[in-house]
């Protein structure tokens, strides 16, 4: 009966918010808290719940101050010539704009916080899209997916995770990946450059200036234009340039897009190798687990504030600056502990998993690893990887270890799934991406959930492939 009730508490929730019948903040709290009665244990809602937040603090603090330390490094200017490298690679077309968000994403992945990715992902990008009137789903769903194959990284969370479950050591779990990962990063591009292509075609190729000016008719005529398509579709009377030539060509295209304001009071230019050896030192540290997460990004940020703006009324203000980002997410997360609180509280979590575990043929023994990767895509998506891999991963280590499958393989099976992970309704960063981009979760769950499921298949080929897995 547990079984069943988790399942249909899941599904529940997922219809719900992709049919936006519910907020994700109110079904995350509402459905499992109405689960919990259903099985006869609504007594101890209060305790699993407060279990749940308990477990998730740590998450929201890290989470809280990362934003107001990354937030105060975008406007001090820190990541200014980085933004200006992307846009100028990205120019207008809606191709290179989704690939550079791919590159964008994967490069600051290496940081192996998700959250730090999708703020400065976002920060840069978002104006370029809302410019060219790109779909932001397409944003969100490729830097999500970037994300979660990076997130495999041994300090991201996963390898590790998976290394203490089965004691084995990280390294040799993920340098045998890397392969298989660099295939789920170029598949990553590969989508990327498909996506664009769809956008290209239902927009055209535009300088910045001509989007601006299409853009403006539109919202003053609210008639449909048909742009010139890459590939010489049909083909409407293209807006004259503004007068003065401005937005004629890359230069000026680049001048004309003011993403991030190059004159705006909160600009350090004499700060600027301060705070970029403080994020270099703050990287650092995080990687080498010196201290806890959250400790060191409530470190950094005060630091950051400090340095930066001396005076109690500027610092207030930053704070203010980013206060709606920081009630959003902590509130997600805190929304998030109840669902998680509930479904291991109940042992919902645990009954699916044994069900599921159960259910696999005695004949699929010898092919363990095969059955941990494309078990790890679901369970990845519907658990948090603590549950998954403290909880999960040992008994299929267990089934295929009787089978003669060593622990290693399915430890590198278990990887597999990160790629659509990462997001899940219970991973606290893809609130973050979701609320910068001003995208509704339940659109971005549409659309990105069979394109990672498909990046993450494609992790498991080509494991199989090399002789991995």
């Amino acid at each position: 009966m547990l079984t069943i009730l988790g399942f249909v508490m899941i599904a529940t929730f997922l219809v719900l918010i992709m049919m936006k019948k519910m907020s994700p903040m109110a079904a995350l709290v509402l459905i499992p808290a109405l689960f919990c009665v259903l099985v006869g244990q609504g007594a101890h809602l209060g305790d699993y719940v407060l279990k749940g937040i308990g477990d998730l603090a740590p998450t929201a603090a890290m989470l809280m101050f990362a934003i107001i330390y990354f937030g105060v490094m975008i406007d001090v200017g820190l990541f200014d010539p980085v933004v200006r490298g992307i846009l100028k690679f990205c120019k207008a077309d809606p191709v290179r704009v989704v690939i550079g968000t791919a590159l964008l994403a994967a490069i600051v992945s290496l940081d192996g916080d998700g959250s730090t990715t999708f703020m400065i992902t976002v920060s840069a990008l978002y104006p370029l899209y809302k410019r060219l009137k790109m779909s932001l789903v397409v944003m969100t769903g490729v830097a999500a997916t970037a994300n979660g194959v990076m997130n495999t990284l041994p300090w991201g969370g996963p390898t590790a995770r998976a290394a203490t479950a089965l004691k084995l050591d990280a390294g040799d779990i993920f340098i045998p990946m890397i392969p298989a990962l660099a295939v789920g990063l170029v598949a990553v591009f590969v989508l990327a450059y498909v996506l664009g292509r769809r956008e290209r075609k239902r927009l055209g190729v535009l300088t910045l200036g001509e989007a601006r000016v299409v853009a403006e008719h539109v919202e003053e005529k609210e008639t449909e234009q048909v742009l010139v398509g890459a590939g010489g579709g049909p083909v409407a009377a293209r807006p004259a340039a503004p007068a003065g030539g401005a937005g004629t060509g890359p230069a000026d295209d680049a001048a004309d897009l003011q993403v991030l304001d190059p004159d705006r009071a909160t600009l350090r230019p004499g700060l600027y190798w301060f705070n970029a050896a403080l994020t270099v030192a703050l990287l650092t540290l995080l990687i080498m687990q010196t201290l806890p997460i959250p400790v060191l990004f409530l470190l950094g940020a005060a630091i950051a504030l400090t340095v930066n703006f001396p005076q109690m009324k500027d610092q207030k203000a930053r704070i203010a600056a980013h206060a709606e980002n920081v009630l959003n997410v902590s509130g997600m997360v805190f929304a998030a502990a109840v669902f998680t609180g509930v479904l291991t509280g109940t042992g919902m979590v645990e009954h699916m998993a044994r069900w599921l575990v159960s259910g696999i043929p005695d004949a699929l023994g010898p092919h363990m690893g095969i059955v941990t990767g494309v078990l790890s895509i679901p369970l990845t998506y519907f658990m948090s990887n603590d549950g998954f891999y403290f909880g999960i991963v040992p008994i299929l280590a267990e089934a295929g270890a009787a089978h003669g499958v060593a622990p290693i393989e399915i430890a590198r099976a278990s990887l597999v799934g990160q790629a659509l992970h990462m997001s899940s309704p219970l991973v606290p960063a893809v609130y973050v991406l979701v609320g910068m981009a001003k995208v509704e979760f339940g659109d971005h769950t549409k659309f990105t959930v069979k394109w990672a499921a498909l990046t993450s298949l494609v992790v498991l080929c080509a494991g199989l492939l090399f002789g991995i897995i």
